[in-house]
């Protein structure tokens, strides 16, 4: 059917369509992802201002959050692309704050970076058990940690695309 192959040449050649540009987006005002900041969660000061220099000599903007129940309170009413957490904090540590965010329905898509000293097996696993997307070791590298996130925003973005892809096909099959 027409519906058929205005579906297929869309997803062979997703930019250039100009019927992706409706409403396949939330009827509330949002700016696009690329525009979005990054949220730093972490106890110390001096990593929030090391790790968040970093980030933003790379052209990211950043916010930040002393301890898990802020960046988990700050998640809930603020976009995020990512969310960079520490793993040992006070209230909430980044084994929690990470399932209180892939829990929750409005936070669960966002993508989550654990950034820890620990680097056994069995933290790792619990990090994965956690929900995490990735992690980073301590002392954190900056080709690193900026390649990681990098990477993580370009599979998002995948993510993101194929979603609206097949809310569109879904909608034309109607």
């Amino acid at each position: 059917t027409r519906e058929y192959h205005e579906a297929m040449s869309v997803i062979q050649n997703p930019a250039s369509s100009p019927m992706l540009e409706g409403p396949a987006q939330p009827a509330s005002p949002q700016l696009p992802d690329t525009q979005l900041p990054l949220l730093l969660i972490d106890d110390s000061l001096s990593i929030r201002k090391f790790v968040g220099r970093m980030l933003e000599s790379a052209g990211y903007i950043v916010e930040t959050a002393t301890d898990g129940e802020e960046g988990c309170r700050k998640a809930l009413v603020q976009q995020y692309q990512l969310i960079i957490t520490d793993l040992e904090m006070p209230k909430l540590n980044g084994f929690e704050v990470c399932q209180k965010l892939k829990a929750d329905p409005a936070t669960r898509k966002i993508m989550v970076l654990m950034v820890t000293a620990l680097n056994e097996s069995g933290d790792i696993e619990r990090a994965v058990k956690a929900g995490t997307d990735d992690f980073v070791s301590k002392p954190v590298n900056k080709v690193e940690l900026l390649k990681r996130v990098e990477n993580m925003l370009r599979v998002k973005d995948v993510t993101d695309e194929n979603e609206r892809l097949r809310q569109y096909i879904t909608q034309m099959e109607r």
